[in-house]
């Protein structure tokens, strides 16, 4: 069996492209591209048209909305802060965020929202870095009072409009009492854009301005951002949610005059970022190589290993483990990794083809962005058809299971 020089066989990397081909040709993912990366060398496959039913290919350089997997990436803003030592782990967040001032605390997770007591502790750095200081988006808890008021008050990306800008967004926030006491468990996303929020406030400049001069242009990640511009919206594609009852394909976001082609109100380190393969390959290479591009460091290697192993108790473990396992029927078997870092999942058990250690997450508009330390591997899978059915989920799937066969060394 013929091999690369990166220890990947020929026969397994054609077997990746014919799976991925396969998807497409099923009618149900318009386009694909993905990047794979081991040592130095990288392959990348781009197959099927920009639109469904048509239009024009898919490129290397289509530029994809990155949905949660701007998660891991929006995270690395708060640790140059940590290495440079204007944010301590164990900082107070009040004085930059005196919205989160003296909270009070649901006394159910169905309490009304007048039905609390006092947190116990205030909201520190590393709470927020573990998504774990209080108050989340939590799918097991959907009709409670607390989850309706997240919604209503925009405080999670077009749930039911655009997200204001962030001190009105901090407003907002403020006058929500947590959903548990800061520190004890994991939930998701609302952290990962209060962080921004904090990295604006802390040092002075827009979030997405400090991103773009410590981590985006020293890595070369030149179509990175939380908007395209005019120049390079013909290399958006289209966002489709398929009706989960029909399949039938729904436009949610067009490119041009839609939600990414103006700079938004909130840049959100959740889930607003655009980016495509080679940018996020550059910066998933970096955190395998330590905190290193080339001759240049990004972040110290104790950043990178806080962001990159599991940083949650087994208490913390077990009830995001059962979050995922409950929620299969949304999620389709995505986000079962056991354990989390700094705004990524961290694998602390073997549940499928991946190994222990492999860090990165997926996103609801069907993307997938993994590394995985062990096998020096890196893997970017983009499309364009968001997870309100399991096609984009099934492709994630069978990527990785095909990409872990074609390893032979």
């Amino acid at each position: 069996m013929g091999k690369s020089g990166s220890g990947l066989s020929e026969a397994g990397l054609r077997r990746v492209r014919d799976v991925l081909t396969r998807h497409v040709d099923s009618g149900k993912i318009p386009g694909v591209v993905a990047l794979v990366g081991r040592g130095d060398e990288t392959h990348v496959e781009a197959i099927g048209t920009m639109r469904h039913g048509g239009g024009a290919p898919m490129r290397r350089d289509t530029i994809f909305r990155m949905a949660s997997t701007s998660k891991p990436v929006a995270i690395a803003a708060a640790m140059v802060l940590l290495d440079e030592c204007r944010l301590r782990l164990d900082d107070v967040v009040e004085p930059w965020l005196p919205e989160l001032a003296d909270r009070q605390v649901l006394k159910r997770i169905d309490s009304a929202l007048d039905d609390t007591v006092p947190a116990r502790r205030p909201i520190i750095v590393r709470v927020l870095l573990t998504s774990t200081f209080g108050l989340g988006m939590d799918v097991t808890s959907l009709g409670t009072p607390i989850m309706g008021a997240i919604i209503e008050q925009g405080l999670t990306p077009d749930l039911p409009e655009p997200m204001p800008e962030p001190d009105e967004w901090m407003r907002r926030l403020g006058t929500l009492p947590l959903m548990h006491q800061p520190g004890e468990r994991w939930q998701y996303h609302i952290s990962n854009d209060l962080l921004g929020v904090l990295v604006a406030r802390v040092t002075g400049r827009p979030f997405e301005t400090f991103l773009r001069e410590r981590v985006f242009e020293p890595l070369g990640m030149k179509d990175t951002g939380f908007h395209v511009p005019a120049d390079k919206i013909d290399r958006l594609p289209t966002l489709y949610a398929p009706d989960p009852r029909t399949g039938e394909f729904n436009v949610w976001d067009e490119a041009k005059g839609g939600r990414w082609s103006e700079p938004p109100a909130f840049p959100g380190g959740g889930g607003g970022l655009v980016s495509n393969v080679d940018d996020f390959h550059a910066y998933f290479r970096m955190l395998l190589h330590g905190g290193t591009h080339g001759s240049e460091r990004i972040l110290s290697r104790p950043a990178v290993q806080l962001m990159t192993t599991n940083r949650l108790t087994p208490e913390q473990q077990a009830a995001r483990h059962a979050m995922a396992v409950n929620n299969v029927h949304l999620s389709f078997g995505q986000g079962q990794h056991g354990g989390w870092g700094f705004g990524m999942a961290v694998r602390t058990y073997r549940g499928d083809y991946a190994p222990l250690g492999q860090f990165g997450w997926d996103g609801g508009a069907g993307t997938s962005t993994y590394a995985d330390p062990a096998n020096r591997l890196t893997g970017i899978l983009l499309t364009q058809v968001g997870m309100t059915v399991p096609n984009a989920a099934q492709l994630i799937h069978d990527f990785w299971t095909t990409l872990y066969q074609a390893i032979d060394d």
